[in-house]
Parts: C-alpha cells; structure tokens; sequence
C-alpha cells in the first residue's frame, strides 16, 4: 500500500483533492495534516476538522484523521466524534519535530517519556469507538528512546505503527538510520509502515529488498517533488498496480497537475496575499519537478504581486 504523509500545511484537502483527480487512486490512501487536541472537539471547533469532514472529501482519496496531543479526554472525544461521522480508524501523532510542538510533550516530544505514553494509552485505547494507529519517530533526542516506546506499545492493539527512522532533533535533515530501523522492525507485533526518504521509484525499491516483510510506504516530500513518484512505484510493481489507475504514459505531467492545483488555489475564499503565500508553500517543493532553472524558480518566490507570479508559472509550465 501507498500512504500519503501528514504533511502540515500541504497534504491538506486542497492537495488530496487536486492529487486525486489528476492521478486517480496512485496513493491508496491518506494520513491527515495532524488535528491539535488544544483546538477543542469536534462540536465547538468544526473549522478546525474541516479538512478531514466527510461531506467536503468526497472527490478526495480516503483519509485517516491524526491527533496530535497528550490530553486523554480529549483524544477520545475527538477521536469518537471522528467515528460518529464515520471514520473507524485515528492516528496518534508522536512523529511531529516542531520544536513548537515537541516541547509541550507533543509529537516527537513525547518520545523521552513513555511513562507518559503508556499513561495515555491506558486511558484512550479502553474507550475509543475507533482503531487506533502510531506514528512515531526514533526519539526525540536520542535513536534509542525507540526501544523504551516499543514494549508499551506492543501492549495495545494497534492496527499499526508508521516508522520515520529519525530522531525529532534532526527535524527533515541528515540520514536516515537504516541500521536502527533493522534492528527495532523485529521487535514490533505490529504492521509496520515505513516512512521518509522515498523521493524515486529507486529508494522505494531499495527499502522493499531490505525490509521484505514492510508491505506498506508512507510517501512525503518525494510526491511533491515528483507527483508521477506513486505512479513510477506502481507501474514498476505491477502486481500492486490497481487496473482502474490510468497506464503512466496516460497520466497528467507535473506541469499539468501544478496548474490544476493552482487552479483550485485561486478559487479559494480568501485575500489575494493568502493564496501567494498558499501558491508559495508549494512551489518552494513542487517547482523540483520542474527543469528550469533556480534562478527562475526563485523569482517566483521573490515576487509580492500574484499576477506576476501567475505569468511566471504560465511560462514555466506550458
């Protein structure tokens, strides 16, 4: 299977949606941008879960909804108002680096405490309508934080934990650690997903040899520095490939899927500046898929004036 990552910010519905209708079914299904326990539930705080609110994901591909947070109630009152409107599974974010974040205790943050994780557990597991799935990381500070996570949640029923094989400290940046990921796979009774540095059909290769009992990959930065990658993955695995996906060669190019989700940018109810700022998040990572130059590249980014930055993509992109 092919898993969209939570991405803050990008791998929103606008993405999920415009990903979805340009390369219908490439990715299996999505883990949700994370839904902050600090933003209240779902009654009193709707514009805070609209990304995951059923009526508006009906052209999207599925999703699973991610929390992120260390407040138990509200966890499983958040994650049973999710089942209510029809979601059977949520996901626990303990991968977030944010320093932000990490230093409430939070994503990655939790790491160092598992006390804390069990405490957590033991309270939500008992009284969640929905499943329940992980996404961690190796530690906050240190690689071997993991091995001190991995019994506790070996003790719950957990329909999976999703491995990014970096600590929190080193955010996005430096290797990833195979070696530690070799070592801790065996150690967990669940599916495990695998998570980071997918960015060419080779790496998703290289990572199914090594780890041929890792069925699933979670995807990130890689499709959005390349929106074909799932397609590429899928037409060099065939016995994975869904026959109601489109062959490669009939799929839209990257310019081509720029251009629809700019498009859907643009219809968005918001102030000029908010879709530059929007257009700008992702041709920071989309415009890799591009062959121009940096230089040009850049200058869209330099750009104040959405015309502007409008001409520049057109020219990019025809």
């Amino acid at each position: 299977m092919l898993i969209l990552a939570p991405m803050q910010g990008l791998t929103e519905l606008l993405f999920r949606r415009a990903f979805q209708r340009c390369y219908h079914n490439a990715f299996d299904c999505a883990i949700s941008p994370f839904l902050s326990l600090t933003h209240g539930n779902l009654k009193d705080a709707t514009v805070k879960v609209e990304d995951v609110l059923p009526k508006l994901n009906t052209n999207s591909m599925p999703v699973i909804p991610q929390l992120l947070g260390h407040e138990a109630e509200s966890f499983i009152d958040l994650a049973n108002r999710l089942n209510d409107l029809g979601y059977s599974e949520v996901n626990w974010n303990m991968g977030c680096p944010m320093r932000r974040v990490a230093a409430k205790h939070r994503g990655s943050g939790i790491l160092p405490y598992p006390e804390e994780v069990r405490s957590i557990l033991d309270t939500v597991v008992p009284r969640l309508k929905t499943t329940l799935s992980v996404k961690v990381r190796l530690g906050y500070y240190s690689p071997d934080e993991i091995d001190h996570i991995i019994p506790i949640l070996n003790d719950y029923p957990l329909t999976s934990v999703t491995v990014h094989p970096r600590t929190g400290k080193q955010m996005y940046s430096g290797l990833i650690n195979i070696d530690k990921f070799t070592q801790i796979l065996p150690l967990i009774n669940h599916p495990v997903i695998y998570n980071g540095d997918i960015c060419t059909p080779y790496d998703y290769r290289r990572i199914r040899t090594l780890f041929p009992s890792v069925k699933d990959v979670m995807i990130g930065r890689g499709a959005l520095y390349n929106p074909l990658l799932p397609m590429q993955i899928r037409t060099e695995f065939p016995e994975d490939f869904d026959s109601a996906v489109l062959p490669l060669t009939q799929q839209p190019t990257a310019k081509q899927f720029i251009v629809s989700l700019i498009g859907d940018i643009l219809q968005m109810n918001v102030s000029n500046q908010a879709k530059i700022r929007k257009i700008k998040e992702y041709w920071c990572l989309l415009s890799k898929a591009l062959p121009d130059s940096e230089e040009r590249k850049r200058r869209v980014l330099h750009s104040a004036d959405l015309e502007t930055i409008l001409r520049l993509i057109d020219e990019m992109t025809k």
